[in-house]
């Protein structure tokens, strides 16, 4: 398996998993006992970084497409009962997203140095 479809498949899962988490009962998240906006950070900072290492030559498309994804699941939260998506959720998410995206940028670019 090339490191290409190893971080494909791992931000799928990913993904996926957030999907479930976010418009699942408040009860069935997982919780790992720091604050709720690292949490958030860091599950996004690691879908950033998948998308983007997996993807390479699309880094614009899949950081719109994470974007919009953030903005579809904070709105889907709304018909969750005892969920609700905010706007502030939201930046805390996206700006996880573009954290990934610039450490796999980073990562990639630091690699190819001589």
């Amino acid at each position: 398996m090339t490191p290409k479809v190893f971080f494909r498949c791992v931000a799928w899962l990913l993904i996926g998993a957030i999907a479930v988490f976010t418009l699942s009962p408040i009860e069935l998240r997982p919780m790992t006992g720091a604050p709720a906006n690292l949490e958030r950070v860091a599950a996004f900072v690691a879908i950033g970084a998948a998308f983007c290492l997996g993807y390479p030559r699309h880094r614009l498309s899949i950081l719109v497409l994470l974007i919009a994804a953030v903005g579809l699941l904070e709105i889907a939260q709304n018909h969750v009962p005892g969920r609700h998506g905010r706007l502030p959720d939201g930046l805390v998410k996206v700006s996880g997203v573009l954290l990934g995206a610039a450490f796999a940028t980073f990562a990639t670019r630091w690699k190819q140095l001589p």
